[in-house]
């Protein structure tokens, strides 16, 4: 069974939780996620089965788009509404234009520093691991964009956000940086993740129905094919015979107009067969998968 899975994740399991459970239910060796989702959040978790997981790390360079509930007034260890409460504040009479103010901020490219509960490594570590032993480690900052910040509505201490961010962006830490810059302080109350990359929760599939699809035979149907994970990249179509040429590395001449950048390099038929880039006239592969 190759292809790419989109689960609705519950809230409580992890991300790897939610591999191990997928890969012991059809019984595959290969399975991976290709984002990972806090165990508080919910939504879109794209899994990767079989030879999918060869294209998993071009499936994790795309942009994601979440739902979330901030909780005003007090901040917590993990920044999210399952850690321990660290510091508590009030929070001022709240503004649209009060409100609007500060979100401006966290619009647009800026550095952006990782909580510690994170599955960021340093030296070899996760930083989850070292937050657990009671350590706290300095972090590099990262370059993170925000596209869209929208406030869908707030009451005295709570805000409904949407965003759609790049990938690496902490949904947290936008709380927690947000409570400091509201005065108050605030950790993530609630996460839903409604889109990563090409995938929505309209095609998303709720983990509890997987094993009754996978026991009547119809969970293959409800597969995405590499060629269509991989959507977001300009594609190059070739015939039979450059296709075997793909097959034993050789490269391939493509138009000098292609743009600079990734492309997915499809069959006669439509079939996935590299991830290349186009260099001087020819496709240099980064992956090939025939």
């Amino acid at each position: 069974m190759d292809g790419v899975l989109v689960i609705d994740k519950p809230s409580g399991p992890t991300s790897f939780d939610v591999v191990r459970q997928v890969r012991s239910l059809l019984r595959l060796k290969k399975v991976g996620h290709t984002g990972t989702l806090d165990p508080l959040a919910t939504g879109v978790l794209p899994l990767c089965l079989g030879e999918a997981t060869k294209v998993a790390g071009f499936i994790t360079e795309g942009d994601k788009a979440y739902d979330a509930t901030v909780r005003l007034g007090a901040e917590t260890d993990t920044q999210d509404a399952q850690g321990q409460v660290t510091a508590r504040a009030p929070v001022p009479p709240l503004t649209p234009a009060l409100l609007e103010g500060a979100l401006a901020r966290f619009r647009g490219s800026f550095e952006q520093v990782p909580p510690m509960y994170s599955a960021v490594k340093v030296d070899g570590k996760r930083l989850y691991e070292l937050a657990r032993a009671g350590e706290e480690v300095e972090r590099a900052a990262r370059h993170v964009t925000v596209y869209d910040l929208v406030l869908r509505d707030f009451s005295a201490d709570r805000l409904h956000l949407s965003v759609r961010c790049s990938k690496g962006f902490f949904v947290r830490t936008l709380a927690f940086d947000l409570g400091r810059a509201l005065g108050c302080g605030a950790h993530l109350e609630a996460l839903r993740r409604t889109a990563s990359g090409p995938f929505t929760l309209a095609r998303a599939l709720p983990l509890a129905e997987v094993p009754a699809l996978a026991k009547d035979g119809t969970l293959a149907a409800r597969l995405v094919s590499m060629g269509d994970a991989l959507v977001d990249l300009p594609e190059v179509r070739l015939g039979a015979e450059d296709a075997r040429r793909v097959s034993h590395g050789v490269p391939v001449e493509v138009p000098a107009s292609l743009r600079p950048g990734r492309v997915r390099v499809l069959g006669p038929a439509g079939e996935l067969l590299a991830v290349a880039e186009g260099v001087a006239g020819r496709l240099r592969y980064l992956r090939v998968l025939v």
